[in-house]
């Protein structure tokens, strides 16, 4: 006890700074302004209300429609179900050029055994097209671009010159033996791709 009856542990503690308080405060932020709306879109014309409506059954039927296209000679195998999920697309009807000549014919034969719906016959048909294209005459191109030209399924084309299938009575020829003959590969040399086009630039033998 100190004087006058006090305690000192007071007299000492009121000499002492306030303790700060933990966590400090942070300052207030102020209050973000609000952005000005922006007005109302417009109202459409009636003219696009009229052509975003759904349109009726029977206008999607005319513009669906598809013209008839002759089917080519040959179809392939079609398969023994019904077919129902199976989407056939009409191809237009193979047509020989007798007024094509005969650079040309050689030019679009070439191409048409590089571009190809399976890599077998793109690797087969383009070897076999720079062995014998430059050779042939032209009742054999004519064979030649019917029988790549008119089947609608190139695995027929395929099982064709690797003799898996027998071909049609039309296309059995002296092209289609050439391309058996030329599938066998007796001299089993490696083909894996396509050859490169440098060969038209090289001299003829």
């Amino acid at each position: 006890m100190g004087r006058g009856g006090k305690s000192r542990y007071v007299a000492i503690g009121r000499d002492l700074p306030p303790a700060p308080s933990w966590p400090p405060p942070t300052p207030r932020s102020r209050p973000r302004a609000r952005r000005p709306r922006s007005p109302p879109a417009p109202p459409r014309p009636a003219h696009f209300l009229r052509r975003t409506r759904p349109l009726p059954l029977r206008s999607l039927r005319r513009q669906l429609a598809v013209p008839v296209i002759p089917w080519r000679g040959y179809r392939g195998d079609s398969p023994s179900d019904s077919g129902k999920d199976v989407l056939e697309i009409p191809l237009p009807p193979w047509q020989e050029r007798p007024e094509e000549p005969l650079d040309t014919k050689r030019a679009r034969l070439l191409y048409e055994s590089r571009k190809r719906g399976m890599l077998e016959n793109c690797i087969l048909l383009s070897l076999f097209a720079k062995e014998n294209l430059g050779r042939m005459s032209e009742e054999q191109l004519n064979r030649y671009d019917r029988l790549i030209n008119e089947p609608s399924n190139d695995w027929d084309i395929y099982y064709w010159a690797t003799e898996a299938k027998p071909a049609p009575a039309e296309f059995e020829h002296d092209v289609l033996d050439m391309l058996r003959e030329f599938a066998k590969n007796r001299n089993r040399e490696q083909r894996l791709r396509q050859p490169d086009l440098e060969y038209l630039f090289e001299p003829p033998p």
